[in-house]
């Protein structure tokens, strides 16, 4: 895996709106009290509990946490396939979940995604060239002739690295990296602002990862593209992410930039997370304050009462039943605020 990069290399010009206007100055995205539950009657699944996350232009935001803690539910709903049950989503200062019509469909260009496995995401029956352009399908006045679909379909195939000539094979022909490679060039047939990656490289072998990663960056700085990249591999997450945001049953319990919080984890669920990731580097494996993640994940349907994770928490105390964590704020010069919802935050330890 590529080193990570330094804040200094994330940064990128602001760009035009995937739908022909300009941009706005605020954040590209932002999601406030956000809160998701199925089910019926007394028994039902909290997927999301309160999420606040929020997304500059051109900036990668890194999801993490155990299968179960809302990542995919989240995904959803910024890609307005699941409606919340509270709180706000606005994108570009608008609420999507308002939108009707041709603005609607105006808004769905400007978030693609990119799926986990890159076979099962494409029509093995279509070629490259018809996968990358399936899109101008619906969107049929981006690109409004053949020929100058055939030509965006070269530059997108141009974009991510492979050849003029892949255009007309078809899945099976590809590797793995390469089929990707197809759905990225797919997910910017439309210009978007916002790409979700959702698990991108889990299917990929190591060296491929990094390709593909590489591809990612890449555009972003090419092109100014924002990613809301979800991850459970956090090496992938600390490469590719600006900030970080980590989830633990439906609740952001962690947030700020990438490298305060590998560097100073403030809740002991990151600190078990970081723990529990295989280290190559025996000189920055975790010393005296590396926490070991025991037990199993709560369920969703009953969640512990107070601080959610003082279940599994060796440094739990009585009022961490029954109290809910306030936000531990840390102010580090040059970087976002670092928050985590705990009563006894690393950092004061």
């Amino acid at each position: 895996m590529p080193e990570s990069r330094t804040s200094e290399s994330r940064t990128s010009e602001s760009r035009t709106s995937g739908s022909g206007g300009p941009q706005g100055s605020g954040p590209l995205l932002e999601v406030t009290g956000v809160t998701k539950t199925f089910g019926h009657g007394r028994r039902r699944l909290t997927a999301l509990d309160g999420v606040d996350i929020q997304l500059g232009r051109g900036e990668t935001l890194g999801l993490v946490g155990e299968s179960g803690c809302g990542k995919s539910t989240l995904a959803r709903v910024l890609l307005g396939l699941e409606r919340p049950d509270a709180g706000t989503v606005r994108f570009d200062g608008t609420d999507p979940f308002a939108l009707r019509g041709k603005e609607l469909l105006a808004w769905r260009r400007r978030v693609q995604m990119v799926f986990q496995d890159p076979f099962a995401s494409l029509n093995a029956r279509m070629s490259a060239a018809d996968l990358i352009g399936e899109p101008w399908r619906t969107h049929r006045d981006v690109v409004p002739d053949a020929k100058a679909r055939e030509k965006r379909v070269r530059e997108l195939l141009a974009l991510v690295g492979l050849r003029d000539s892949d255009a007309h094979r078809y899945p099976n022909e590809f590797s793995g990296g390469q089929r990707q490679r197809i759905g990225i060039a797919r997910a910017l047939a439309l210009d978007p602002d916002l790409i979700v990656c959702d698990e991108p490289v889990s299917a990929l072998d190591l060296s491929v990862q990094a390709q593909v990663l590489n591809v990612l960056s890449e555009l972003r700085e090419r092109l100014g593209v924002a990613y809301v990249f979800i991850s459970h591999d956090l090496s992938v997450v600390r490469y590719i992410a600006d900030r970080v945001t980590v989830m633990y049953l439906g609740k952001v319990i962690e947030h700020g930039a990438t490298e305060d919080v590998f560097e100073r984890p403030q809740h002991p669920y990151t600190s078990a997370l970081m723990s529990a990731a295989p280290v190559l580097d025996a000189s920055r494996a975790s010393g005296d304050r590396e926490i070991q993640l025991k037990g199993e994940i709560p369920s969703p349907f009953d969640i512990p009462s107070g601080c959610r994770f003082r279940t599994r928490c060796p440094r739990a105390e009585e009022r961490c039943a029954t109290q809910a964590p306030p936000a531990a704020v840390r102010e580090t010069p040059g970087a976002a605020s670092h928050t985590a919802l705990c009563h006894f935050p690393l950092a004061a330890a």
